[in-house]
């Protein structure tokens, strides 16, 4: 008998992988119950490629940017944060223990590439891909056997898994939407004007990135490498010449991940965001060809998402986020 519920796995490729393999079902099913949407998993991708660019020292935004030997270290900067955003038991032969069965962590940026090594022999693997320029990843589970592998060629003799035996690959998420990249995603002409190369003025270019993208998430980290700073966040904050005060003169508000900002961009209509994202849009005060809009009431005032034919005019202020909530959320 399986444990626990597994029916959102059974289908004809999972039922019968889970049903030989009972240590990989407990797996599986611990990972789902831990993060079920994959949200968890998710911006942990998210934040070791940007914690691999390093935007806000270099100024990088691209996979392709990094050096041979960074990106040969994002397979241990992968395995150690998602050791930490689990909190996972430690292995004996391999990275983790997870529901007490022992599980190596390997990832590849090239679908299929992952690097096997024979201590991984008998174990179960948690195979992990990430494309930033695709903007999706997966996680899959897979019982590594010699049969399974290609021949090594490296001094370590680490070997790839044989397209034939991917299909034994048990997916807990396959070809998930991951955080978008903004910056990378942007128009190059946009992301000249955000970057704005040869000035050293980090406000200004959070200025333009928030003016510029409009109702879109941006994750906290474009925001480090349009500042490229490590006090981003004061880039954001009300203040004179700061972009939030900045822009709400023209009337773009910036919303952050704070429960009462996500629900003024919930109420207006707005893009809301998700944990350590930004939102900024355009608002003017309600009008009576406005009816039917969806509204909110900030300064006394009600306010809608301007459109193309509304004449720019001054934004209310957002209410004021203490101290714990910009820690707790970002």
């Amino acid at each position: 008998m399986l444990p626990l519920d597994i029916s959102a796995a059974i289908n004809a490729h999972s039922f019968p992988l889970l049903k030989e393999d009972k240590e990989l079902a407990v797996v599986y099913e611990r990972l789902r119950k831990l993060d079920p949407a994959g949200q968890r998993f998710a911006l942990v991708l998210r934040d070791t490629i940007d914690q691999l660019l390093n935007g806000e020292v270099t100024g990088r935004y691209s996979w392709e940017q990094l050096r041979q030997t960074e990106k040969t270290h994002a397979g241990s900067m992968v395995e150690i944060n998602l050791h930490r955003e689990f909190d996972f038991d430690d292995g004996d032969a391999t990275d983790y223990r997870i529901g007490g069965i022992e599980v190596d962590c390997k990832y590849s940026q090239q679908f299929g590439s992952w690097m096997i090594p024979p201590e991984a022999y008998g174990h179960l693997c948690l195979l992990v891909w990430a494309n930033d320029s695709r903007s999706l990843w997966s996680a899959g589970l897979i019982r590594i056997q010699p049969e399974f592998l290609n021949q090594g060629k490296n001094r370590d003799l680490k070997q790839t898994i044989k397209s034939e035996h991917r299909k034994r690959i048990l997916w807990i998420w396959h070809d998930a939407k991951l955080p978008e990249n903004v910056l990378l995603h942007l128009p190059p002409e946009t992301r000249d004007q955000i970057l704005i190369k040869g000035t050293r003025k980090g406000q200004a270019r959070v200025i333009q990135l928030f003016k510029l993208v409009q109702n879109k998430r941006i994750g906290r980290g474009a925001v480090r490498t349009a500042a490229q700073q490590l006090d981003y966040l004061a880039r954001l904050r009300e203040g004179q010449g700061r972009a939030r005060t900045v822009l709400r003169e023209e009337g773009i508000l910036i919303v952050g991940p704070y429960n009462r900002h996500r629900d003024i961009a919930r109420k207006i209509g707005a893009e809301v965001p998700g944990r350590g994202e930004f939102v900024s849009f355009s608002v003017c005060e309600a009008k009576p060809h406005h009816v039917g809009r969806p509204c909110i009431e900030l300064d006394g005032r009600l306010w809608v998402l301007a459109g193309s034919a509304d004449a720019p005019e001054p934004g209310p202020r957002l209410p004021k986020v203490t101290a714990d909530e910009e820690a707790s959320e970002i």
